[in-house]
């Protein structure tokens, strides 16, 4: 996870880094978020359920904090990918 935001107002980004590099260091690729700060708790966590299981597949391991979001909120973003995307709506005809 690395660190966002500011003092009294964190931000975290979920991402797959180097474990060379700082904890804010520079990142492979942005994976998804967690806000502390938001009320509803399912929905301070977003992830994109896809790459992370790349990731995982290729030998990343996950921290223990993100192993317990990827435990908690997994299945419900991996059913929201596949669902199908809502159509559009047609633009009103205009006389």
């Amino acid at each position: 996870m690395k660190m966002m935001g500011r003092k009294h107002r964190q931000y975290f980004r979920i991402v797959a880094i180097d474990s060379r590099q700082p904890r804010d260091g520079r990142v492979l690729e942005e994976l998804g978020s967690y806000d502390p700060q938001v009320k509803n708790t399912d929905e301070r966590v977003k992830l994109k359920p896809d790459r992370i299981k790349y990731w995982m597949s290729v030998g990343a391991l996950p921290s223990e904090k993100v192993t317990v979001f990827l435990k908690k909120y997994m299945k419900k973003f991996e059913e929201l990918a596949t669902q199908p995307a809502p159509a559009p709506e047609a633009p009103a005809p205009t006389a």
